[in-house]
């Protein structure tokens, strides 16, 4: 059992930046892929962003070169750097942590607004 909790979003104005924060508690954090996931109004939720326990990095096109995904498996963290945020990236992003033939734990997921 993973219990996942995110932090950082907020309101920020096109061409801004935001890091979330994701808190991982329960065994074996290091075993689990992590990802960032978003889910705009009336869409579907979308993958962001993953990280394999090997560091594998994985992006979405449309955040590719704007957004960093890291972890700290010392900290039991995963985090997403938002940079040149962008209307369209307005939507709640949630934490994801996945582990071959177990099931998907979720976060309940942070608010990221961009506007002026």
């Amino acid at each position: 059992q993973v219990q996942l909790v995110e932090s950082g979003g907020g309101l920020v104005q096109p061409g801004g930046s935001l890091r979330l924060s994701c808190a991982a508690s329960g065994r074996l954090f290091s075993a689990y892929t992590m990802g960032w996931y978003r889910q705009a109004p009336g869409k579907q939720r979308e993958l962001v962003a993953s990280i394999s326990n090997a560091y594998r990095t994985n992006y979405e096109d449309s955040v590719e070169g704007r957004f960093t995904i890291s972890r700290d498996n010392t900290k039991n963290m995963v985090y997403l750097r938002m940079n040149n945020l962008m209307p369209e990236d307005t939507a709640v992003y949630y934490c994801n942590a996945t582990k071959l033939g177990g099931p998907p734990f979720w976060g309940q997921g942070t608010q990221v607004t961009v506007s002026s």
